[in-house]
């Protein structure tokens, strides 16, 4: 295994949690916040694929789904284009309501879109610095990480969420 495969593997195993905390679930229930604060599987699922879409297109160099494939516009969230819940208040939260095909749907469009870019790296690349303000530097081997974690953790909570409903 080299390393694009582990990678889009990675990105494959959030897929699949993704789907399986999702499907099957009506719109409400996608919404539903445990306590009444807690982050919803509508808002985790929309949060995760927000910040792999933000950070992949980042360090590709391609538009985001978000907005080159009209997500932004059938989500029909009251929030700009460029939000992706980073620091959202519990009113945040709760506005974003979505049925379970659209949340899968833009998953799925994001998923293809990393898959496609992270099969096309070989290891050198994965030691280009990418961001500088931090110390030390971020590679894209350290990015691509970061979002694979971050979006393992949201799409494990989105999966507690559903068992607890």
């Amino acid at each position: 295994m080299n390393e694009a495969d582990l990678l889009t593997d990675a990105f494959g195993r959030i897929r699949e949690t993704v789907h399986s905390a999702v499907e099957g679930l009506r719109e409400d229930q996608l919404a539903e916040r445990i306590d009444g604060r807690a982050n919803s599987i509508a808002w985790l699922v929309w949060h995760l694929t927000r910040i792999q879409d933000d950070h992949v297109s980042g360090v590709s160099g391609l538009e985001q789904v978000w907005t080159a494939d009209g997500w932004y516009d059938r989500f029909g969230l009251p929030f700009g284009p460029r939000e992706h819940g980073y620091g959202h208040s519990s009113e945040d939260v709760s506005n974003v309501r979505a049925p379970a095909d659209l949340l899968i749907g833009y998953h799925d469009a994001v998923h293809a879109q990393t898959t496609s870019y992270v099969r096309g790296l070989q290891g050198a690349d994965l030691d280009r610095v990418i961001d500088e303000r931090w110390d030390p530097p971020v590679t894209l081997g350290v990015r691509l990480v970061s979002v694979v974690n971050d979006a393992m953790q949201h799409a494990g909570q989105a999966a507690f969420v559903r068992g607890l409903l």
